[in-house]
């Protein structure tokens, strides 16, 4: 983990409200493992004092980039930021994904809107190629749809109003898959938490190891606020962890739901 300030090379619109932003960061960018995040701090806003998570989604050379929406003011401040602008960054932080052994279980990737973000690396640097299953609420939110493929994965897409491929849930298509057979699979996600615990359901159901990238706010990153807690099982019953820290990734056998909030 480290903490620097770095310089934007290029910040630029994906689809609609989505955008794809490169950082010049040679030493962030070869420690970054797949599922991990940036903290980010936009120093032109003076009156923000938190920071921003986003997932990394790529690496290349001593660059990486990440996929954010803009939805509120500082995410539009963000958006509108140009190459050679700088900002504040804590990276990488928390704790990823199990990248697949090459001939080992077959990785179902879920995605849910820019939960795709958190997938990429994961995708990229697995020997064991997988599905992909992503899913929106329109055409608009289906994001990487081409860079997933170049790596050669099949990818299945769901909106849930039909613009883009199958009309319904990204569970949908999972599901589905599952009954066609369980052995030898293992699920990996990322999304809204609803999904999640969908995806731990499913898992449990079909008795295939899953893990989860869970989706809780932040303001520290860095373990010590407390804010991002989730509960999982314990010796006693259930304790809570910290998604910044522990997480964001978790075994989906470990989150109890039943109090999650």
């Amino acid at each position: 983990m480290l903490e620097q300030t770095v310089q934007i090379v290029s910040n630029e619109r994906d689809t609609d409200l989505y955008f794809r932003l490169v950082l010049q960061a040679p030493q962030i960018a070869p420690l970054v493992q797949p599922g991990q995040f940036a903290h980010v701090r936009i120093l032109p806003m003076k009156e923000a004092l938190l920071r921003r998570p986003f997932s990394i989604f790529q690496v290349e050379g001593d660059t990486f980039s990440i996929l954010y929406k803009s939805v509120g003011k500082g995410s539009d401040r963000l958006a509108r930021m140009k190459p050679g602008e700088e900002l504040s960054v804590i990276a990488p932080l928390g704790h990823g994904f199990s990248v697949p052994k090459d001939g080992g279980e077959t990785p179902l990737l879920v995605a849910g809107g820019y939960g795709m973000a958190a997938m990429y690396l994961l995708a990229q640097r697995s020997p064991q190629k997988g599905l992909v299953f992503v899913g929106g609420r329109r055409r608009v939110d289906i994001l990487c749809e081409d860079e997933f493929r170049a790596l050669g994965w099949d990818v299945r897409v769901t909106t849930e109003d039909g613009s883009r491929g199958e009309k319904g849930l990204v569970i949908h298509p999972l599901i589905t898959e599952l009954r066609r057979s369980t052995v030898g699979r293992k699920l990996f996600a990322c999304g809204p938490n609803p999904m999640l615990k969908a995806v731990g359901t499913i898992a449990e159901e079909f008795n295939v190891p899953a893990e989860l990238s869970m989706d809780e706010h932040m303001c520290c990153g860095v373990g010590v606020c407390l804010t991002c807690v989730i509960p999982v099982k314990a010796a006693d019953g259930w304790e809570y962890q910290r998604t910044c820290t522990e997480g964001p990734v978790f075994d989906a056998r470990q989150i109890a739901w039943e109090v999650a909030k």
